[in-house]
C-alpha cells in the first residue's frame, strides 16, 4: 500500500521549492546523524515517551544518538519539518542503520521480536 502523500503532480509546481526547503538546517542535521549512528533517537523535552525509548535501548545496551528538539511549546517548526519527512506524527522518531522503524511501541516490539538486533547483525 503506498503511503498515503500528495504527488509531486499533485502539488503546484510554484510551491515545490518551499516544500523541499522547509528546514534545511534539521534535515541536514538528522540526515548526518542517521548516516553517522546505527541507532538515532530524535524527541523532544517534556514528552516521556523519548525517555522511555532511551532507557529501553540503555536497558539492551544498544548505542544510539540522541537529538532533542524543544518541548511542546518551542521549535515545533522543527519538528514539523521531521513529520512531513517521515509521515510520523509523533516522538519519538527511531531509525535503526538508516532506516525508519517508528517510536517508542514499535522499537519495543522489534526488540521483543529479536529484529532489532538482526537489524544491527547482532
Amino acid at each position: 500500500m503506498p503511503r498515503n502523500v500528495l504527488s509531486e503532480e499533485q502539488t503546484h509546481p510554484a510551491i515545490r521549492a518551499k516544500i523541499e526547503s522547509y528546514q534545511p538546517e534539521i534535515m541536514r542535521e538528522v540526515r548526518d546523524a542517521i548516516a553517522s549512528h546505527d541507532v538515532v533517537v530524535v524527541g523532544m523535552a517534556q514528552n516521556p515517551f523519548p525517555r522511555k525509548t532511551r532507557k529501553l535501548l540503555d536497558e539492551a545496551r544498544i548505542a544510539y544518538h540522541y537529538i532533542e528538539y524543544g518541548s511542546y511549546l518551542s521549535e515545533w517548526r522543527k519538528r514539523l519539518a521531521l513529520k512531513m519527512w517521515t509521515g510520523w506524527s509523533t516522538f519519538p522518531m527511531v531509525f535503526v542503520k538508516g532506516t525508519f522503524v517508528g517510536g517508542f511501541e514499535d522499537t519495543r516490539a522489534l526488540l521483543a521480536s529479536g529484529e532489532l538486533a538482526k537489524m544491527l547483525g547482532r
